[in-house]
């Protein structure tokens, strides 16, 4: 398993780190924050980035997308990571593409894809209903009423559900909750009767969405790849959006760690700057050694899933748990060697432990996936 880039893996993410430091640097996420966007992203930003074809990393040719595979999005992702960039990239461009793509029959594809390769439509998965990740946790039902479905329960933190023009809804046509068998994924629009829309903003000013959905119609049509198997399908996904969250975690700790490194060698204590102290010296030191491990980690479970691997689980558990756990020291050292000024809102830094505290919970925290890890090795 090769755990550097190639030529054209690296040729992409060269173009990520140029667009994004160009044209979406933090000041650009400032912007986004402090004008309280109703989208939560820049429309005319995520046209250039779907105008870049990064939409349509992970949809196969056939339905006019690239099929880059994983490292390709992986890298984008670390470089989204630093700058902080809002965009529906992660709802869409991994998650909407990866289930229509993966569970979507024929006709589905041929409507869907193409649209989020072009950018008409962004999409949301509407999966959690707890406060904390359990994918096998459905309760929403839905209720067969002669040919079609009613659709009713509460959807809790669907990022960029507020915005979406597609929503992706886990409901729940047989069996209990906890059970694997019996979860169905339904394409609905969030405009019709009986869907509502709550939109939350979260401690890092990004967007989600609790959704109520009141005995809400669904055809057989509407339903993505078969019934009762959308388990089988979001495992896949959910492995996918985990190495993708997990590279943006990647990016944000690198970031964070830059920005500290050149606070040490500039700011001055008792005559001297602080990054000559040994005891911030080692500090810095473990920093650096546990990016590398998690560098590692996530180019890795991007092969991984690239190369279909049946070692992907787990190696997506590996990536998310080793990012979280990584993220949250370089957060909390940068903003702690920064001093008071680190959790004020003039420097950046703050920024960065606000998104590592998000991304950490974003299907699943570290516990979670140690325990997934643990239980896939048989420990």
């Amino acid at each position: 398993m090769a755990l550097v880039l190639n030529e054209e893996q690296q040729s992409l993410k060269d173009i990520a780190k140029e667009f994004l430091q160009k044209n979406a640097p933090v000041t650009h996420f400032r912007e986004i924050r402090d004008t309280e966007n109703e989208l939560g992203y820049d429309q005319d930003l995520w046209k250039q980035m779907v105008d870049l074809g990064w939409s349509g990393i992970l949809v196969p040719e056939e339905y006019g997308g690239f099929d880059f595979g994983m490292v390709g999005m992986g890298s984008i992702f670390e470089e989204t990571g630093k700058m902080l960039t809002p965009s529906p990239l992660f709802s869409t461009g991994v998650l909407g593409a990866s289930l229509i793509a993966l569970g979507g029959n024929d006709k589905q594809k041929q409507t869907y894809l193409p649209q989020i390769v072009d950018g008409s439509i962004t999409t949301a998965l509407a999966l959690e209903e707890g406060n904390r990740h359990s994918p096998l946790s459905i309760s929403t039902e839905a209720k067969k009423n002669g040919e079609n479905y009613s659709i009713t329960g509460d959807k809790t933190f669907v990022i960029d559900g507020h915005s979406s023009k597609l929503l992706i809804v886990a409901a729940r046509t047989s069996g209990s909750e906890k059970d694997s068998s019996g979860i169905t994924l339904f394409l609905i629009d969030p405009n019709a009767d009986g869907v509502e829309v709550n939109k939350t903003s979260m401690v890092d000013s990004r967007n989600s969405a609790n959704i109520t959905l009141k005995k809400v119609t669904a055809s057989k049509d509407d339903i993505l790849g078969e019934e009762s198997n959308g388990a089988a399908i979001l495992e896949e996904v959910l492995d996918r959006a985990q190495i993708a969250i997990s590279a943006e975690m990647l990016g944000n700790a690198s970031q964070a760690f830059d920005i500290t490194l050149e606070y040490l060698k500039e700011r001055k204590q008792f005559g001297a700057v602080i990054g000559s102290f040994q005891a911030l010296q080692h500090r810095a030191a473990e920093m650096y050694s546990e990016l590398e491990l998690t560098k590692s980690s996530v180019i890795a479970a991007c092969v991984a899933a690239d190369e279909k691997s049946n070692d992907l689980r787990r190696m997506a558990s590996l990536a998310k748990f080793k990012a979280g756990e990584t993220n949250h020291l370089v957060t909390n050292e940068a903003v702690q060697m920064h001093g008071g000024v680190g959790v004020t809102d003039e420097y950046d830094v703050g920024l960065y432990l606000k998104r590592a505290r998000v991304t950490e919970q974003i299907f699943g925290n570290s516990e979670y996936h140690l325990d997934r890890y643990a239980s896939l090795s048989e420990y």
